[in-house]
């Protein structure tokens, strides 16, 4: 069952395996857990985490597959993005790209089924068949309260958002 960051608690939601819930979550319409980056729950989490609520989260959007969003914050913005893939090889080949592209630093934190800080110090987890991304470029290199290394930020976020995804 889904619970928790703006998700319903739905029998129809409530997929038995891994494989069905990947079924589940590619269509035409975003799946509930790529909703809960923005949903008012996540928002209210996130601002707990960093200790500073955003001025504006942006409408989410639904473009190729991926759900987005921006927290928008006085001094900077983070960028909150799920990517919805078909399969586990998919996924896999996504996150890999993506590393490539962006970068990794060693080290990388203990989240979903992989994850890595980018050179930029924003996060990247995969999960499932989605990849969530956790944008934090356009903001200070301090940021919250107390003020936290960006990417210390990004995996706090990231680290709110995978509770979230837990039965998801």
């Amino acid at each position: 069952m889904l619970t928790g960051c703006g998700s319903t608690s739905s029998a129809s939601h409530a997929p038995s395996t891994v494989a069905s819930r990947a079924a589940e979550a590619v269509g035409d319409n975003p799946s509930e857990s790529a909703k809960m980056v923005c949903a008012a729950e996540a928002q209210s989490d996130i601002a707990g985490s960093l200790g500073v609520t955003p001025t504006q989260v942006t409408s989410p959007t639904w473009t190729d597959r991926v759900y987005a969003c921006d927290y928008v914050y006085p001094g900077g913005k983070i960028a909150l993005s799920v990517k919805e893939l078909a399969s586990a090889s998919a996924t896999a080949t996504y996150f890999e790209e993506m590393g490539s592209r962006l970068g990794k630093r060693p080290d990388p934190p203990q989240l979903g089924d992989g994850a890595f800080v980018t050179s930029d110090g924003s996060v990247v987890v995969r999960k499932d068949y989605k990849v969530l991304e956790v944008d934090i470029s356009h903001l200070p290199m301090q940021f919250g309260d107390p003020p936290q290394d960006r990417s210390s930020v990004a995996v706090s976020v990231a680290t709110t958002v995978m509770g979230c995804w837990v039965g998801a």
